[in-house]
């Protein structure tokens, strides 16, 4: 597993800043596109990427995998609505030796050369995010006002951001001046055979059972906008299969990994479970 950084950690080696957020072993992801040789072709351009998606998709295995593809650290950070400024630059701290500067995760990966992920970046403040404005076009600065540093990206350094549209509103979106900035890629819920070759591999399930579970996920999708705000992610079928793998039954299973935590109605729950009913 690789760290999230909402503080960046104190360990890693002296001589590699960044050894803490490297992968050895390939993260697994199926393409379902050509969205593996379009962000090879942005990295290259060393031009931001903004991923969208509904939750559990997979999006962030795709940007730990590239991570992993193009040999570079991943430092992620997971946004939030009380994330400041700071909270990405960086502050002073007091210590026994008296004050000293710690980088804050975006500028750790912009002075050292990492990519850098904002994973569901819409949660931030918009006040928060416009810090990263002058790293996104042309410039690829980032001043450190508190510091009076104006720090040069590394050359190998690339901000990736991602979000759900499904929950965009006029209060919480991105600017477009944002936007804009940015290359983006649409990620969405894989086809059939490709779903349940994630679903098979990730869990441990047969084939079989990983399309019961497929198809008990499309007939949720279904149901979007119809008394369900979202569809059930592969997230939540690879979860279903992961408890099948260990010896739970398949109804029980997908009652706590799929039925439960998606909706607290009644009525809904009664619908789902007719669903799950059907393939188990």
């Amino acid at each position: 597993m690789r760290p999230s950084l909402d503080t960046p950690p104190s360990a890693g080696s002296s001589s590699d800043p960044l050894s803490a957020y490297r992968t050895t072993h390939e993260p697994f992801y199926r393409p379902v596109a050509d969205e593996v040789e379009l962000f090879e072709a942005a990295y290259g351009a060393r031009m931001p990427v903004m991923v969208k998606g509904p939750t559990g998709c997979g999006k962030t295995r795709f940007i730990e995998h590239m991570a992993w593809r193009l040999n570079r650290p991943l430092v992620t950070v997971a946004c939030h609505e009380d994330m400041t400024a700071s909270d990405l630059i960086g502050r002073f701290l007091l210590d026994a030796q008296g004050t000293r500067w710690q980088d804050g995760p975006l500028t750790l990966a912009a002075r050292h050369g990492a990519i850098c992920y904002l994973d569901e970046v819409v949660e931030a403040r918009q006040d928060t995010t416009v810090v990263i404005h002058p790293l996104t076009d042309a410039r690829r600065l980032l001043p450190l006002e508190k510091k009076g540093e104006l720090l040069h990206a590394h050359p190998d350094f690339v901000l990736v951001i991602s979000y759900n549209p499904g929950y965009q509103s006029l209060m919480k979106d991105l600017k477009q001046s944002t936007k804009q900035r940015f290359a983006a890629l649409d990620f969405g819920y894989p086809e059939h055979a490709l779903e349940v070759e994630i679903v098979a591999h990730e869990s441990g399930v047969d084939a079989e059972t990983a399309g019961r579970l497929v198809h008990i996920g499309e007939r949720a999708r279904n149901l979007k906008g119809h008394g369900l705000d979202e569809g059930l992610s592969t997230r939540m079928l690879i979860y279903a299969g992961t408890l099948i793998a260990r010896g739970v039954a398949p109804a029980a299973a997908c009652r706590m990994a799929l039925v439960r935590p998606i909706t607290d109605d009644a009525d809904m729950r009664d619908v789902l479970d007719a669903a799950v009913g059907t393939y188990f």
